[in-house]
């Protein structure tokens, strides 16, 4: 079985040796953002639900690796391994949710992956074994490029352009106007007030990709700016891992936002690729889990 515990979604594979049987989806398991309870819940209910679906029974499964995140910490490993335990008695790996997405995109190969999901990071591994990761400090300080980062940094903008112009323009902005629907708001006050109050950012993504779509600027400006982030996550791993004379440097990408928004894809490659030439990316956004599941077996093995 393979686990990827998100801040989102927690996503769970069951595997035979050589095949995949079933999958499913619960509710996000990060510790560092929904605390042990609500992570134990999900993390549950997508193993029950995957085994379910597979008509098996969790003690049957024999070998389990799990991704999250801060899991290069001994503390938070031995919590999602404790919590894994609970439902399945087989023996239980748990790694770190940029390890099984690099696996996922590049097997035991070089190259680097870019997650942006509801955090951000950058990790990557040369032909030596060599590992090298940028970004990825927590959504308080750092996470550039995720939904979280989008979500906020498109409120400070929407804010920062009311003090700039008219109050009543930017009330009716496309923008203002989708992030009202999620959050319920009927004033840039109480847009503040929201989010000074430690909401979660990243369920405006949506709303501000489709603000994007619709042509608002501002939304566009941040979307941009999100591909430039990332972009410079990726370059700070490749030059400590590659050369520029290297012959080619896989990239690879992960997460929702690259998945959603198709704008910060196309921006992200193309400001990868000028300032390394020697890039060959892969087009298609990569599910961790898989890579999850891909470890699994070698235990087993």
């Amino acid at each position: 079985m393979g686990v990827d515990g998100g801040g989102s979604k927690t996503a769970c594979v069951v595997g035979s040796e050589s095949s995949v049987l079933a999958s499913a989806q619960s509710g996000p398991s990060n510790i560092t953002r929904v605390g042990e309870v609500r992570a134990r819940e999900s993390l549950h209910e997508a193993i029950r639900r995957a085994c379910a679906a597979a008509r098996i029974d969790p003690r049957q499964l024999r070998y389990a690796c799990i991704g999250a995140a801060g899991a290069g910490r001994a503390e938070i490993a031995s919590v999602v391994r404790n919590m894994a335990a609970e439902v399945i008695p087989g023996e239980i790996e748990v790694v770190g949710d940029m390890q099984i997405a690099l696996q996922a995109a590049l097997g035991e190969g070089p190259g680097v992956i870019v997650i942006a999901g509801t955090g951000s990071i950058a990790f990557g591994r040369d032909a030596q074994g060599k590992t090298a990761r940028a970004g990825g400090w927590g959504f308080a300080i750092s996470d550039e490029g995720s939904a979280h980062w989008i979500g906020r940094t498109a409120v400070a903008a929407v804010l920062r352009s009311a003090d700039q112009s008219d109050l009543s323009a930017q009330q009716t902005s496309p923008l203002f106007r989708e992030m009202k629907s999620i959050w319920k708001l009927e004033s840039l006050e109480e847009l503040a007030g929201t989010a000074n109050s430690n909401p979660d950012f990243a369920t405006l993504l949506p709303t501000i990709l489709a603000a994007a779509d619709s042509g608002d600027e501002l939304a566009q400006q941040v979307l941009a700016q999100a591909g430039r982030e990332l972009a410079r996550l990726a370059s700070i791993v490749m030059r400590r891992l590659f050369s520029e004379q290297h012959a080619t440097v896989p990239l690879a990408m992960a997460g929702g936002v690259f998945r959603h928004a198709p704008m910060i894809r196309e921006l992200f490659y193309n400001e990868v690729r000028t300032a390394h030439p020697h890039v060959v990316l892969n087009p298609e956004v990569v599910e961790p889990v898989q890579g999850a599941l891909q470890l699994a077996r070698r235990a087993a093995s």
